[in-house]
């Protein structure tokens, strides 16, 4: 009685694992989701990559 309980058990601890090995994959498209045409930085979030505290010089026609 216990030896098919336990092989029932092991095959779905088998396919379990099967299962969520396969969830990790990725596929990749050969595109990045950078394209060449990047947008440059809005003004505030280069501010704060910088360490600045206006965002002025960043923005344009405020120079």
């Amino acid at each position: 009685m216990k030896t098919p309980f336990r092989l029932s058990i092991g095959l779905l601890l088998l396919c379990f694992a099967f299962s969520v090995s396969g969830c990790s994959a990725s596929i990749g498209t050969g595109t990045s989701s950078r394209s060449s045409k990047a947008k440059p930085l809005p003004p505030g979030q280069a501010k704060k990559v910088t360490g600045e505290k206006s965002a002025k010089k960043y923005a344009p026609g405020q120079n």
